[in-house]
């Protein structure tokens, strides 16, 4: 099972930690087509979590898995890759110094202007903002609020992965044609 989840959770951390980078760097919306590829791109990763759950069940357990024992080995999966996903993230940090949070609220700000918000409410941002980004500054506090982004994904395939495979009928294995 250590294995499994070794390897399906790395192969699904390359992925989203690749899905991240081309989001950041060529996406780079900070709004909810930023978000929107974010997601999406945890979604595609974490199939793996289904694949090596699916490959646990039929070649390790002989084609039958109980719903908790997959829904351990897909959190397994998901965590592994989740250590991906925070790492990238903390790579991508220190290659861009450290300037997502300044970025971030710099564009922000330029919508609220764009959108007629009151100087105030421009001010109160920015001071939010600034507290903030002092909290980011944190490694500790970045990396957990990292893994809330995450982990939710996680868990959802987890679940969804597991209510199918539990049933041994759902994709079974095939048996080499002789």
């Amino acid at each position: 099972m250590g294995r499994i989840i070794a390897v399906y959770g790395a192969i699904a951390g390359v992925i989203v930690a690749i899905g991240m980078f081309i989001n950041v760097s060529f996406i780079a919306d900070y709004g909810a087509m930023g978000m929107v590829a974010g997601y999406l791109s945890m979604l595609v990763a974490l199939i793996f979590v289904f694949v090596g759950v699916k490959r646990y069940r039929d070649v390790h357990l002989g084609g039958v898995i109980t719903f908790w024992k997959a829904v351990g080995v897909g959190l397994g999966i998901g965590l592994v890759a989740s250590l991906f996903y925070i790492l990238g993230w903390e790579l991508y940090m220190w290659r861009t110094g450290g300037t997502f949070i300044a970025d971030y609220a710099a564009n922000n700000i330029e919508i609220m202007r764009a959108d007629g918000k009151s100087a105030a409410e421009i001010a109160q941002f920015s001071t939010e903002m600034e507290a903030f980004g002092k909290q980011y500054e944190n490694p500790i506090f970045r990396m957990a609020l990292t893994l809330t982004e995450i982990l939710p994904v996680a868990l959802l395939v987890s679940f969804v992965s597991a209510a199918l495979l539990r049933k041994s009928g759902f994709m079974p294995a095939t048996q080499p044609r002789g």
